[in-house]
């Protein structure tokens, strides 16, 4: 492997210096250096060069089991637990060093991507890694070998969850998404290709350089490569995605990238895909009841809308409000409401900064003539990147984003059910009580997530994702049946 401290090119660019960025590649427990190929980032066009991909070295040929086939999946807790207890940035100089990189190409805040780097250690302790497979799996030994089942007829069967062979198309809007993608595929022993994200290529080779020091010969460091290739590239894609290497893709990304990848897909080769996904949230009229119970709500409000800067998929984008539009005074509080969301998006917070960048000027478009409305539609805010908030009789016809909420009065807190689609993840609702009012309509429609409003980041253990359980759905079940 090659040390830090005789690779420059990293160095001199966190430092200051000209050039573009170099991103080397791991390759099974090996650091790759190399300025063959140059690329842009996604949001600001920053250069950086990675080594040429040579494909026959990135995984084993699938006639051989991958290399933690045989590992008992206590010894790959063992393994991510000290690795977890060295993903410490104030001691780890690969995550300082990604730190400082990933702050040139991202548009999050260096603030937020260091307490996104500090993140994961509270999912990878061995609670949370032993509690998330017995919630998944019921059994977790059917990860290690073959366990036996008898059905009510008396035939029996034995199963095991079967270790998958994946590549991987990383989320580029968080980097503490490179970590728990690389714990996932740990604990399912896969043969795993990480492809990075152009807004941070840095991460991932940060997280397995430390698992390389922990234990370079590691069998679950040995079945995992991460490269970067730029998305949609066919020279690229039309080698790796093929049912001869692998079994799954794991996509994240935008709908676009989606669209790109399903193409590849078919018998043999299946999609797992974290498509994009928009998320909301739904108040009671109790929210209005007074000026203090509006400011406390609104803060909850503000709360879920700004996670990422409302880059994330659990941020919310659009808020219905119980609220009688013919009545004035409830008009008046609806608005009063409106006033202060648009105050409190412009806060600090642990995942979101005050000011974001600026709002896109197809919203800006939007939203100009929408000012022409009045009262029908009103508009708090400017297009700095502070907060914006656009209320409707109907949701707005644009997508939005950058700190932008539209607010939408609903007569009855069911009737917002009816804008749930299957695209909607997370559902904030106030009051908690409330509920179990409408959780049933919007799972009808198509949510997956339904939560307190202002409790969106947080999350139980071992709950699904995106409507799944995410390890159920990517290891091979293979039964071994005597029927």
């Amino acid at each position: 492997m090659t040390d830090l401290a005789t690779a420059p090119g990293p160095a001199r660019a966190a430092a200051g210096g000209s050039g573009p960025l170099m991103v080397p590649h791991f390759v099974r427990g090996r650091l790759v250096w190399g300025a063959d190929v140059e690329y842009l980032s996604r949001d600001f066009g920053v250069p950086f060069v990675t080594p040429r991909i040579r494909f026959n070295e990135l995984f084993p040929p699938r006639t051989e089991q991958g290399p933690a086939y045989d590992v008992p999946v206590s010894d790959i807790i063992d393994y991510l637990v000290e690795v977890a207890g060295r993903l410490v940035l104030e001691k780890n100089e690969y995550l300082q060093e990604s730190l400082e990189l990933t702050c040139q190409v991202s548009p999050l805040p260096r603030r937020v991507i260091e307490n996104t780097f500090r993140r994961p250690g509270q999912f990878l302790t061995r609670e949370a890694l032993e509690y998330k497979l017995e919630r998944v799996f019921g059994d977790p030994r059917v990860l290690d070998g073959w366990v036996q089942r008898t059905d009510p007829a008396g035939r029996t069967a034995r199963l095991r969850a079967f270790p998958p062979r994946l590549v991987h198309m990383l989320a580029g809007n968080s980097p503490s998404a490179a970590m728990t993608s690389i714990a996932d595929a740990a604990l399912i022993k896969a043969v795993n290709v990480f492809k990075m994200p152009s807004a941070d290529p840095f991460t991932t080779v940060a997280v397995l350089r430390t698992m390389a020091d922990v234990d370079p010969d590691h069998p679950t460091l040995r079945s995992m490569s991460a490269v970067y290739w730029r998305g949609g590239d066919a020279s690229v894609e039309s080698v790796l995605y093929r049912s001869q290497y692998f079994d799954k893709l794991v996509a994240w990304g935008g709908g676009s990238a989606i669209e790109n990848v399903i193409r590849y897909t078919g018998p043999g080769f299946h999609l797992v895909s974290f498509d994009p996904k928009v998320s909301m949230s739904v108040i009671g009229r109790e929210a209005l009841r007074d000026e203090e119970t509006i400011r406390a709500v609104a803060e909850l409000c503000a709360r879920d809308a700004t996670i990422y800067n409302q880059e994330a998929c659990t941020a919310a984008r659009h808020v219905y409000v119980e609220a009688d539009p013919d009545d004035d005074a409830e008009l008046a509080r609806l608005d009063r409401f409106c006033e202060l969301l648009r105050e409190r998006l412009n806060v600090d917070r642990d995942f979101a900064s005050a000011v974001g960048l600026p709002t896109p000027a197809e919203i800006r478009e939007a939203v100009d003539g929408l000012r022409f409305l009045e009262p029908d539609y009103r508009v708090w805010g400017d297009y700095d990147g502070s907060g914006l908030v656009v209320r409707s009789p109907e949701p707005v016809d644009f997508h939005p984003s950058h700190k932008t909420v539209n607010v939408v009065p609903v007569a009855r807190l069911a009737d917002a059910a009816r804008f749930a689609t299957v695209a909607t993840q997370t559902v904030g609702v106030h009051p908690p009580g409330r509920r179990t009012e409408i959780r049933d309509l919007l799972a009808t429609a198509g949510a997956q997530r339904i939560v307190r409003l202002g409790s969106a980041m947080n999350g139980t253990l071992g709950g699904p994702h995106d409507g799944m359980f995410p390890l159920h759905r990517l290891v091979n079940w293979v039964s071994d049946d005597d029927a």
